[in-house]
């Protein structure tokens, strides 16, 4: 099992000293009553004003922060990155986070973790590359970094696909540039740990599948083999989704707090045909140039930039651990290398 692999954060664990608690900003222990304690009870003005008070933190030796050299060297790769991590934040004044995964239910705790913590008023810029997933987690991911920040850019280096798009679709701002993809908005399933299959897919094989057997018959056990993993349920699973995804479209361009009512009905209808409608094929690209044209709010890089350079270095560190479940940004660290996964 690769070391990267462990959600042991970023080697930076506070670990509480023996004996010691968990400590306020007060000093005080969490275990500790305060003698104001009974007079606030009932208080809903004091009540609400403590649950503003700082998250408690734990409290350790500066021996036990410092690393092994065994550690360090374990953990070197993450640490290389999230140094970089830190000096894009501070060359764009922004908080960076970085996702590369699939989008299903067990992104948004963590998302969350990438978000802990983050400014209402600072500039949030999310490193993304996906081939989509859960379009309905999709739009909660995008909604809840909308909520933790004051102007939210998506930055695809590679493609961002289908739900990941949609994720998109939610910013102020899409960064691309010459390798950079985003692509139709076809609700896709998960077959097996890693594979994703795309709905109008489904739907396609086993229509295929009745006429052939319909004109057929001894065709029957062929299809039935091939077609082992889908039934009448997965079949109307996914119709239902095809027939969201406007409405998902929608909720994604609403997520943008800039954007007047006016604003996301011009784009829904905009993008219906070359995103929702048109499209054939889930691996379909839609270049920066072409989702400017259909007014999504792309800014397209100069790949002789500063930043650009910047997002290609990085986005390579993490190219290079091969496919993984990454969710990091300076402070946190979730990498699971799909090897791993499978045992």
């Amino acid at each position: 099992m690769s070391l990267e692999g462990s959600p042991s954060g970023d080697g930076h664990e506070e670990v509480p000293a023996a004996g010691s608690g968990y400590r306020g900003s007060s000093g005080a222990g969490v275990g500790a009553k305060s003698r104001d304690s009974k007079r606030s009870q009932g208080d809903g003005k004091a009540a609400a004003s403590r649950q503003a008070d700082p998250v408690p933190q734990p409290t350790a030796p500066e021996s036990l922060r410092a690393r092994s050299p065994l550690y360090f060297a374990q953990h070197a790769g993450r640490y290389q990155r999230q140094i970089l991590i830190r000096d894009y934040q501070t060359a764009y004044d922004c908080r960076l986070i970085v996702m590369i995964d699939a989008i299903f239910s067990y992104s948004v705790e963590l998302f969350e973790e990438l978000l802990f913590d983050a400014s209402p008023d600072a500039d949030l810029h999310l490193m993304l590359v996906s081939p989509g997933g859960d379009g309905e987690v999709a739009v909660r991911l995008v909604r809840s970094a909308q909520a933790r920040c004051r102007h939210l850019t998506v930055i695809v280096p590679d493609y961002a696909k289908s739900a990941a798009t949609l994720l998109a679709l939610g910013a102020h701002e899409i960064l691309m540039g010459p390798t950079s993809d985003l692509g139709p908005v076809d609700p896709q399933f998960q077959f097996g740990d890693y594979d994703l299959v795309s709905a109008k897919d489904i739907i396609a094989a086993v229509e295929k599948a009745l006429d052939d057997v319909a004109a057929r018959p001894d065709t029957y056990p062929l299809h039935s083999a091939l077609l082992a993993d889908v039934n009448a349920l997965k079949v109307e699973q996914a119709r239902s989704a095809l027939a969201r995804t406007d409405d998902l479209v929608m909720e994604a361009l609403q997520s943008n707090p800039a954007r007047t009512g006016a604003d996301v009905t011009d784009l829904v209808s905009r993008l219906h045909e070359p995103l929702i409608e048109a499209p054939k094929d889930h691996a379909a690209i839609f270049g920066a140039e072409y989702a400017q044209k259909l007014g999504l709010p792309v800014t397209i890089c100069d790949p002789a930039s500063n930043q650009w350079k910047r997002i290609w270095q990085l986005w390579m560190h993490y190219y290079a651990l091969g496919p993984a479940r990454i969710y990091e940004n300076d402070m946190a660290s979730q990498v699971h290398p799909h090897s791993d996964d499978a045992g």
